[in-house]
This record gives structure tokens, sequence and C-alpha cells, in this order.
């Protein structure tokens, strides 16, 4: 008896299904990196990882389940129209990046200032604390104004380089002293400190802001004044 060979249609039907692994395998792998867009009905790392971002800044309440629900949905399409995005109720590349979620390509540099080595979410979370502390009771406005000269003045020469440094700086933010920048800020904090490390200045290049009810520095009202926004006048 003749040996037995598998006929040329079988090799190629086995070519085919091999290479159809190797991409579903690396399919999954950029899954797992959040390279994909996230979808309702989706489930895995990259969405436990968006809920609780979503959950941080105070969009998603309760438990943190890893699957990409309703819930999730209403949590993430509010989360676009406070960050101006297109509202869809998809976690797609610009979505994920606004929230600080990266890829394989990693996070995208700030034109901001820099942060002394610092990650972009830090250093958001560190610009939020500080805009709770010195402005919650300002407008909206005025808030990403006050994030907004945090981030001047890294730029400024007569400043520090680094987000922290400039906070941090000796006697620059009351709230730094009287320790009210250890308070953990709300979600409009962190909306407006996004919103300021993303380009937005209301302040039109300010790097002081005082309130002239409040203000015991007499040499804080020889500064030019740019504008007022709330109870807050600031100026270059």
């Amino acid at each position: 008896m003749g040996r037995f060979t598998f006929p040329p249609a079988f090799y190629v039907i086995f070519v085919v299904m091999l290479m159809l692994i190797t991409f579903h395998q690396t399919s999954g792998l950029e899954t797992f990196l959040g390279n994909r867009n996230i979808q309702p009905g989706d489930a895995g790392e990259d969405v436990l990882e968006a809920q609780q971002r979503l959950s941080q800044f105070g969009y998603l309440r309760g438990r943190i389940t890893g699957i990409y629900d309703k819930r999730t949905v209403r949590a993430v399409k509010d989360f676009q129209k406070d960050n101006n995005l297109k509202i869809t109720g998809i976690l797609d590349q610009e979505t994920k990046e606004e929230l600080g979620i990266y890829g394989t390509s990693g996070p995208k540099p700030s034109s901001r200032g820099g942060g002394g080595g610092a990650s972009w979410r830090d250093d958001t979370n560190l610009i939020a604390r500080t805009i709770y502390a010195e402005a919650r009771g300002e407008p909206y406005i005025g808030q990403v104004a006050v994030g907004a000269v945090v981030l001047n003045r890294t730029r400024h020469p007569g400043f520090p380089k680094t987000i922290t440094g400039v906070i941090y700086q000796p006697w620059a933010f009351t709230a730094v002293h009287d320790g009210q920048i250890n308070l953990p800020p709300n979600k409009t904090a962190y909306r407006a400190a996004q919103d300021a490390m993303s380009g937005w200045d209301p302040s039109g290049g300010a790097v002081y802001y005082y309130n002239p009810r409040t203000a015991s520095s007499g040499w804080i009202f020889s500064r030019p004044i740019i504008k007022r926004i709330g109870r807050h006048v600031f100026a270059r």
C-alpha cells in the first residue's frame, strides 16, 4: 500500500489557520495593552482601569467590575460631555487619553510645562488639589484659570520649572501652608485641572492671582492686572 499524502488544499488551509491564530494572539495583546476602542459589553483589564479612572474623577459610582455595562456607558458619556469630546459612550483613544489611559504608544507629551519626571496623571492630581484648596468657591472658568497660573509659572524664568516645584515653592500658595492642599479634590476640580493641562488658559497668561479683599501683601497690588474672574484678580 502506498504512503498516504495530504492533498495540496490541506496545506493551504493549514497555513491560513496558522495566520489567523497568530493574528488573534497579536490582537489579544493589543487589547490587553489598551489599544482597542472599548464598547458596551466588553470586559477585561482595560475596562477595569477605565472604571477606576472614572470612579476617581467622580463619574462612576458603585462596584468596579471590569465589565463595560450601562452604568459605565453613562459615566463615559458624562465625562465626554464635560471634556468637549464626541459623546458616543465608547472609550476611543481620545477619550482614554483624557482619562490618562495609554496603550503601547505611551502618554502624549504635555506642552504646558515640565513635570520633572512626574506622570501626567500625578501632575493633574496635584493641580486639582491646588484648585480645590484655592478656588473651590469660584466659577468653573476661574478654577481653570488658577490651574493655568500654575502651568504658566513653570515656563516663567522667575519660578521653578516643575509643577511640584511651583506649588510647593515657599509662601507661594496659602493652601500649602494651611494644609488644605491635602484635601481630596472633587470632580469639578479634576475637570478644571484637565482643562488647564490640555491648554485652556482663561487667565490670559497670568502668573499671579489674588483676592483683593483678603490679600495682605502690598506688593501684589503693583502687578499689572490682566483680568478679573469671580473674586480673583489675575496679573502678570
